[in-house]
């Protein structure tokens, strides 16, 4: 018996030296906001397997979305804390904090596929990814979360300008609130995790998110309606903790960075406008959609564009520079 007693712990300590001799040399933990369906999160999830395969183990890439360890308004704070090693944090999120930020999502300025494939590595995005090194955390990639837009509605497609009056919407952010108003609406700001509950209860009447978020957040099953167009463009930027990120060899840095270009091509769109098949998901689940005309959503940039512009260059010091780059882009 003695023996065999012996024999199996040598056999427990066996494994448990093969499995630390495995072990990866560095651990990130990636906070987000997204649901699992979210092509964001699909995209965070191959990202932390081409990390683990790129830098050959040495990095165990950790994804916990769905607000699993914070919140979407606390996951800044806890990467420049070092709470957690990353988080992936949706452009508009930034506020008041880096109003310059909010130049992606003014409304029709930057939603061609040739707009998008020029901005990351452009002078607009290293103007960016400065401003949020000044606040206690390094971005290392741009994520495309939709370059297209959903307005959704209980009683009647949002349509015209005339459409949106009165409407309790929500918007995306306080700049785009701007054009919303502009065209009558009483928008609210709130993280996409909230909006499902909030149309269930009658809070809002109507929202504004991507076409294939309002697929993945199950907007169709509290919402009848659906207006899609190719209507502003919003990212996840995924951020690490600088301390953290130093601290890594540069072999390692390399091959996050290597994950992190590939996971932005990955979100690129194949086309511009909006995707067929996400305003098909939507209508297979029984939501009334309306793809917006070139002319329709010209009517639409009229009626929102210049006051959310205005707007943008009076928050920002650097609002007017980053209108004038994105728009050479």
């Amino acid at each position: 018996m003695k023996n065999s007693y012996a024999l199996a712990l040598g056999a427990i300590a066996a494994t448990f030296t093969i499995q630390g001799a495995f072990a990866a040399d560095f651990t990130m933990r990636i906070s987000h906001q997204y649901p699992p369906s979210h092509q964001v999160a699909k995209a965070l999830e191959q990202f932390a397997a081409d990390v683990e395969s790129g830098s050959s183990g040495k990095v165990d890439v950790q994804v916990f979305g769905s607000e699993q360890l914070f919140k979407a308004t606390q996951n800044h704070a806890a990467v420049a804390r070092g709470e957690v090693e990353a988080a992936a944090i949706v452009s508009f999120q930034w506020g008041g904090t880096i109003p310059e930020m909010n130049v992606t999502s003014i409304p029709y300025l930057m939603t061609s596929v040739d707009k998008l494939t020029k901005f990351a590595g452009s002078d607009a995005s290293k103007l960016l990814d400065e401003k949020m090194a000044s606040k206690g955390i390094r971005n290392i990639a741009w994520l495309i979360d939709a370059n297209d837009g959903l307005f959704t509605s209980a009683k009647a497609p949002l349509i015209t300008p005339g459409d949106f009056k009165g409407v309790k919407i929500r918007g995306l952010s306080k700049l785009l609130d701007h054009g919303l108003k502009a065209m009558g609406a009483a928008p609210s700001a709130m993280p996409g995790s909230e909006v499902y509950q909030a149309l269930q209860t009658g809070v809002i009447d109507a929202s504004v998110t991507g076409v294939a978020a309002g697929y993945s957040r199950r907007l169709y099953e509290v919402q009848k309606y659906g207006v899609a167009s190719a209507f502003a463009a919003v990212y996840a930027n995924l951020v690490v903790n600088p301390a953290w990120w130093d601290k890594l060899p540069a072999d390692v840095q390399a091959s996050i960075e290597a994950a992190a270009r590939q996971a932005e091509k990955r979100l690129l769109p194949a086309s511009d406008g909006v995707s067929q098949k996400d305003v098909a998901n939507l209508r297979e689940k029984g939501m009334e959609v309306v793809v917006l005309t070139p002319e329709q959503e010209k009517v639409l940039t009229d009626a929102m564009q210049e006051a959310v512009i205005k707007a943008f260059i009076d928050s920002a010091p650097d609002g007017a520079k980053l209108v004038e780059i994105v728009k050479g882009l």
